[in-house]
């Protein structure tokens, strides 16, 4: 058995969030745009992800957005850095609320694919990081964006393209 030379120091985290809208069809009767302004208004709860990274939202124009993550020692990985599911997380948000800004009311969106080049190592001490997403084309049917992380000096930690697919409304039955 081997022994630590320190005990290790227990910490704990408790995650708050509101429960998602439990008529999913509210969430369609905005605009993109209009429903990403309410979340930085605080008319709208924050998406439950945002409580497990300290995302929130900085602005959001049409196909484009700006955030912040705050990293912390919980999302380290076995080697005392920033897992690169924090990094993807953040990236995928920038990226897929950028796209989200471009859609009129009913139609949706998900993330068909996103390739993420890690540049430089996150940790606790990096301090709150900004995500810049924006939308490189829009098409019908899929969407593509880009982002990246930059820490507070302004150095790229991480970029990331993303292919969207736009899922318009179905037929009313």
């Amino acid at each position: 058995m081997t022994q630590l030379s320190e005990p290790p120091t227990h910490r704990s985290r408790t995650i708050n969030y509101q429960s998602p809208e439990a008529d999913k069809g509210k969430l369609f009767e905005q605009t993109g745009i209009e429903a990403l302004r309410a979340l930085i208004a605080g008319t709208a709860p924050p998406p439950p992800i945002s409580s497990h990274i300290g995302l929130e939202f900085v602005s959001v124009s049409d196909g484009d957005v700006v955030m912040t993550a705050q990293p912390d020692e919980s999302h380290y990985n076995p080697i005392g850095s920033v897992h690169g599911g924090f990094f993807a997380t953040v990236l995928d948000s920038a990226c897929g609320c950028a796209v989200h800004s471009t859609l009129p009311a009913g139609v949706g969106y998900t993330s068909l694919e996103i390739k993420v080049s890690f540049l430089r190592p996150i940790t606790a001490e990096t301090g709150a990081v900004t995500a810049h997403g924006w939308v490189t084309r829009r098409g019908r049917s899929a969407s593509f964006a880009e982002a990246d992380i930059r820490d507070s000096e302004g150095r790229v930690l991480a970029t990331a393209s993303n292919t969207c697919l736009i899922i318009q409304p179905g037929p009313t039955q």
